[in-house]
């Protein structure tokens, strides 16, 4: 294990803010099959050739897209069905991607904001709806008698009355997240906190603080010891030390003259880990699938689950983008560190994320126990279609060739890195 950097910055609250997390063991758990005894009343049949086919596709995007590297699990009734890599970590070295390949990933890590503040709420340690700043007494806005009624509940769901990704650019000029976090006071505002959605990483990120205020302890050390460790996400670390010393990770790619080409991460949004700190591999997140849809109710409570799944705020851009978006969903809200979305009549909770050279999605259908997590190392959109192409079949819904492949031919069992 590599050890915890002691280097952390302090932010306007006297809060540390950054811990870079430590990389654990490999996770070696197999992949099951579905057990039908306890199953919910909107269950489907045994998704397993489904989820074949969907493995038989993900070969084929790294081999005719001509991809990296990606890796896809697939939870049913909380088993997993499914939890391997395709493709490469490494466009030139050729080292293939397992089920315990590390990815970053990038605004996935909200979802983890949103289930540790569930947590500590739970244990009365935080309020959704007190002020913040009877915790964090030097926060203010630039609506000084808004800011001061600013919930955990606004933080999470982007109701703070900001401006889209306010600030977001000072993190690619290497400020630290203390100083940005200051700027808040001065940030333009859309409307009174609480009023509207506004898409944050900085203002998100005050979850840090507010994590210190109710535990003493820092936010990375916290999620690890309530999340990681209990669920068995034994790979999952924080930060940019975290992601590179696993013992395997996918390296970033982005388009270059003559194709993918592997960059150095870059360690801009690891600065605010509420936001966008985590690193994970497949394995990992389909124990975190398992916990989401309800499966590990002795770390994650379903009053806990309730909250951070429920609709506070609507996001109708969502429906208004091209693909998927605007022929499947018919509502789309943000929940407290989560996306609540309609998928063709269904219930379904989803986040993407996306920083330089790595690409990931997480969505399942609560009423119907099934969900996807798709990681990728390359900025291409096309992996994030196998989750429309699996939830269509799943449902039974038109099918529709979302990938752009040709007409897929013999299902392949032995698809992908094992």
């Amino acid at each position: 294990m590599t050890v915890l950097k002691a280097s952390l910055l302090l932010s306007l609250f006297g809060l540390a803010l950054l811990a870079p997390g430590q990389t654990r063991l490999a996770d070696t758990q197999n992949a099951g099959t579905v057990n039908f005894s306890a199953r919910k009343p909107g269950a489907l049949p045994d998704q397993t050739v489904n989820t074949r086919k969907i493995e038989a596709l993900a070969q084929r995007l790294v081999t005719e897209k001509n991809l990296p590297g990606l890796a896809v699990a697939i939870v049913q009734d909380g088993q997993v069905l499914s939890a391997k890599g395709y493709g490469v970590t490494d466009s030139q070295n050729g080292s293939a991607v397992m089920p315990y390949t590390v990815f970053r990933l990038a605004s996935l890590s909200k979802g983890f904001a949103g289930t540790l503040s569930g947590q500590l709420v739970e244990e009365g340690a935080m309020s959704w709806d007190s002020p913040i700043i009877n915790q964090l007494p030097a926060f203010k806005l630039r609506d000084f008698t808004g800011g001061s009624k600013v919930s955990v509940r606004d933080v999470l769901s982007h109701r703070v009355g900001l401006r889209d990704h306010s600030f977001d650019s000072a993190l690619a000029g290497d400020q630290p997240y203390a100083l940005i976090a200051e700027r808040l006071s001065d940030a333009p505002m859309t409307c009174s906190p609480g009023d509207c959605y506004g898409y944050q990483n900085i203002a998100f990120s005050l979850i840090s603080d507010l994590t210190f205020a109710a535990t003493g302890d820092f936010y990375p050390q916290q999620v690890e010891k309530r999340i990681f460790t209990p669920l068995g996400m034994n790979n999952a670390s924080f930060g940019l030390d975290g992601l590179m010393g696993s013992a395997s990770w996918a390296k970033p790619h982005v388009r270059g003259k003559g194709g993918w080409q592997a960059v150095t991460p870059n360690e801009n949004y690891y600065k605010i880990p509420p936001a966008a700190g985590v690193n994970a591999s497949i394995q990992d997140m389909a124990q975190w699938l398992r916990a989401q849809t309800g499966h590990r109710p002795d770390v994650l409570s379903k009053e806990v689950l309730s909250q951070i799944h429920a609709k506070q705020v609507a996001t109708p851009g969502e429906i208004r983008s091209s693909g998927w978006r605007s022929e499947r969903l018919n509502e789309a809200y943000y929940g407290l560190g989560w996306r609540v979305m309609n998928y063709s009549g269904r219930p379904m909770i989803f986040h993407g994320g996306a920083v330089k050279g790595f690409r990931g999605l997480i969505a399942f259908l609560p009423d119907q126990d099934i969900g996807i997590v798709i990681l990728w190392n390359s900025e291409s959109a096309i992996p994030s279609s196998l989750m429309p192409t699996f939830f269509d079949a799943a449902l039974g819904l038109p099918a529709r060739n979302w990938l752009g492949l040709e007409e897929l031919g013999p299902v392949v069992d032995e698809a992908g890195a094992e």
